[in-house]
Formats: structure tokens, C-alpha cells, sequence
């Protein structure tokens, strides 16, 4: 049976082929925090990492992630410490409704690693296969330069 590692945790799944990352995720695994909305790459909620870069889960099948180091929001805080990211968020009053903030976040942490401290253009840039419905864009903005500034601060 094909083992995915998953937030450094190994889950054996059966796998048909066809299943995408997403449908796994949520249906097999309970690891609901990665959002279904759109399933056709067009919103950015179902956004996780796979070995570092973010990735739009509805269109990778979970098949082709046998080998790969996939990280959801589920794995970003440690213990009873929120990543930085997910702080902010809250501290800036990010999250309003909070369906598309996992996307947000994930794809955010793709930026910061790259670089901590990016102009509002490259945060709009990386955030913009995501969709808030709530329009809650320039406190989501705000938070990534909160969270950037503190991740370099804490290297």
C-alpha cells in the first residue's frame, strides 16, 4: 500500500489512481483544515506545500505524491506555538470568515521562505490565486509583512 508523508507523519493509503491530493487529505485522512471550493484551480483554498512550494491540491493527484514531503496547515504550528504566519493572521485580524485562509497562509510561506521582507507587489503576486470572498485583502497583506518581519527577525 503507497505510504504519503504528510506533515512528517506517514499515512498508508489506498490509492485507485485517480484520487486527487485534496480528496485524500480531507476524505481519508480528516486533515480538513486544506478548504474544497472551486476544484478547478481558479481559488487557491486547497493550497499545501509539496517538498517546500506551494501547490494547488484539487489538480494533483495524490498518486504522483508517493515520495514527496507534503506539508498542510494542519503542520505549520508546533506544539501549542502557531507559526508566524498563522499568529499574524490573528493578530492583524486577517481572518474573517477564515475559508480561504489556509490557501493564503500556505501560499505566503512559500514568499517568507524565499524572502522575509517582500514588497506589497510580491505579496500580491504570490497571493494571487487566492480568493477572499470576504475581500479581507489588505489585513491578509498586513499580516504577511508581520509574519515575514518576525520570521527574519527569528533567524
Amino acid at each position: 500500500m503507497p505510504t504519503l508523508k504528510i506533515n512528517n507523519k506517514e499515512y498508508e493509503v489506498n490509492l485507485k489512481g485517480h484520487e486527487t491530493l485534496l480528496e485524500v487529505l480531507r476524505d481519508h485522512l480528516g486533515l480538513t483544515g486544506t478548504k474544497t471550493a472551486c476544484e478547478e484551480s481558479e481559488c487557491g483554498t486547497c493550497t499545501v506545500h509539496i517538498n517546500g512550494k506551494a501547490v494547488l491540491s484539487c489538480i494533483k493527484l495524490a498518486a504522483d505524491c508517493v515520495d514527496d514531503e507534503i506539508l498542510t496547515i494542519e503542520g505549520l504550528a508546533h506544539a501549542d506555538q502557531l507559526h508566524p504566519l498563522q499568529q499574524a493572521f490573528l493578530d492583524k485580524g486577517a481572518v474573517q470568515c477564515g475559508f480561504c485562509i489556509p490557501g493564503m497562509i500556505m501560499s505566503a510561506k512559500e514568499l517568507l521562505e524565499k524572502n522575509p521582507t517582500p514588497t506589497r507587489e510580491e505579496i500580491d503576486y504570490a497571493l494571487d490565486g487566492n480568493l477572499c470572498r470576504c475581500a479581507g485583502y489588505l489585513k491578509i497583506i498586513e499580516a504577511v509583512e508581520q509574519a515575514g518581519r518576525e520570521m527574519k527577525a527569528a533567524k
